[in-house]
């Protein structure tokens, strides 16, 4: 079971990423120097409600500290997942905003170097929630990034992020999946029958 299973119709994000991640592989040199730029260490995912961008960045979280890319059985897999992981941050807020407070204590989190040798990676799921302030704190911390430390920001447009951020971010645009690749997926994973997983792939989708 890979970390990219439930990535459905993302062909083309899971191609960059694992791309980006064989580039980390090869040259184990810093992101911003990686080979061929396929590497970088300030990443945007955006897409609409169900497209799977969260899921998108945390499967790249999981890749970059699994010493399989991304095998989605091993510890480090599980742990990336749950937000146990000691060099993984997840960052989710059920508020209305992402407050400066929150951002400084993230960035004296992540200062450290990785514990395991690999990556840090801070994934942030609402990154369209940051305010002004907590957004130009992030951004400083953007523009001189660890040397192994790798931001994954998710929101729902390119436009919800503050221009200075996105502009020092490499974008990955995700789209909603069709019916028919979410029902495939459903037979695959749970077993089901091809009608029950073309209802519920109708009725996840609204």
């Amino acid at each position: 079971m890979s970390v990219y299973e439930n990535l459905v119709g993302q062909e083309h994000v899971v191609e960059i990423i694992k791309a980006a991640v064989a580039a980390t592989r090869n040259d184990d040199l810093p992101p911003e120097t990686s080979q061929n730029n396929q590497m970088t260490h300030a990443w945007v995912f955006t897409g609409p409600p169900g497209s799977g961008r969260s899921s998108a960045a945390v499967a790249f979280a999981q890749a970059l500290v699994c010493p399989q890319d991304g095998c989605g059985t091993c510890n480090q897999c599980k742990s990336a997942a749950n937000g146990a992981h000691p060099d993984v941050e997840i960052i989710r807020t059920e508020g209305l905003s992402i407050k400066i407070d929150e951002v400084r204590e993230l960035l004296t989190r992540v200062a450290w170097a990785p514990s395991m040798g690999g990556w840090r990676v801070v994934v942030m799921e609402d990154a369209d929630r940051l305010t002004e302030s907590a957004a130009n704190a992030l951004l400083k911390a953007i523009e001189e990034p660890g040397n192994r430390t790798v931001w994954l920001l998710c929101a729902p447009t390119l436009h919800d992020v503050l221009p200075t951020i996105r502009s020092r971010c490499r974008h990955l645009q995700l789209v909603t999946p069709s019916t028919h690749a979410v029902a495939q997926v459903l037979q695959k994973r749970d077993g089901i029958s091809p009608q029950m997983a073309d209802f519920a792939a109708r009725v996840s989708q609204g």
